[in-house]
């Protein structure tokens, strides 16, 4: 249990969400969400995996100190980076209060395909995650909850996809985040119907059969939701980060 006169400790982490493509038995490409997690090399959680972050220094804002904790500890640099909530459970951590604001991040997987990854960063399916340290597979939860719902009303595929996507590109996002089936016909109606998209006039290329046209998501009509109100928050999320990480390639020696 934490000591009664001792003083918080503020923390910021990033859970960051990637596609990777997947072919089914039927050579169909069936994207699915990734996470990338940091292994921890010291006590408390020693050999378990967590959310990358760090500690909060005084001199620097909490966006810059989550962008850069994540781009220390993954070599990403997500354009899409947004607070999610703040985790403050008196009981969070071993021995000591900590508070985590916890951001989240999307990134496109050509980013991923740059971002460090070595047996201590590594990227793993969300329906397929490890043991975790601490409750990080609560505040994941919550965060895939918080992207199922902003997908909705929100062009928030569009941090996901490049700045140009096929019809069946934007359905396979939606597949993956909701995890279930959409019907092709019915999904082109109601994107087309939304006012997010427009068509490019442009079609992709190299393919077999006629090519499907390409569209891009229309920014005047793509709002980004504010962050979620606090009844909306788990009752027990905590979660504990490592100190600021030292550049990519190195930061696993001194992770706690």
């Amino acid at each position: 249990m934490p000591q009664h006169d001792a003083q918080a400790r503020l923390a910021v982490s990033t859970v960051i969400f990637a596609l990777s493509p997947e072919t089914d038995g039927d050579g169909v490409e069936r994207p699915s969400l990734r996470v990338p997690l940091v292994r921890r090399l010291r006590e408390p959680g020693l050999g378990r995996w967590a959310l990358p972050g760090g500690w909060l220094p005084v001199h620097e804002s909490l966006d810059a100190a989550a962008a850069r904790t994540l781009n220390e500890t993954t070599g990403l640099a997500p354009r899409y980076l947004e607070q999610l909530y703040t985790f403050g459970d008196p009981d969070r951590s071993p021995g000591e209060r900590v508070v985590s604001v916890v951001y989240w991040a999307l990134v496109h997987s050509d980013e991923v395909e740059r971002a460090v990854s070595d047996e201590n960063v590594r990227w793993f399916d969300e329906d397929d995650l490890p043991d975790l340290a601490f409750d990080h597979a609560a505040i994941i939860e919550y965060a895939l909850r918080r992207l199922r719902t902003k997908l909705e009303y929100s062009g928030i595929a569009h941090a996901l996809l490049g700045e140009t996507f096929t019809m069946a590109e934007l359905r396979g996002v939606h597949e993956a985040v909701l995890r279930k089936r959409l019907d092709a016909a019915n999904f082109r109606r109601t994107m087309e119907a939304s006012g997010t998209l427009v068509d490019t006039g442009e079609r992709l290329a190299g393919t077999r059969h006629r090519p499907p046209a390409l569209y891009r998501f229309d920014p005047a009509h793509s709002p980004v939701a504010s962050p979620s109100p606090a009844s909306a928050a788990p009752q027990h999320a905590a979660s504990v980060t490592a100190p600021p990480a030292p550049r990519p390639g190195t930061h696993s020696k001194d992770t706690p």
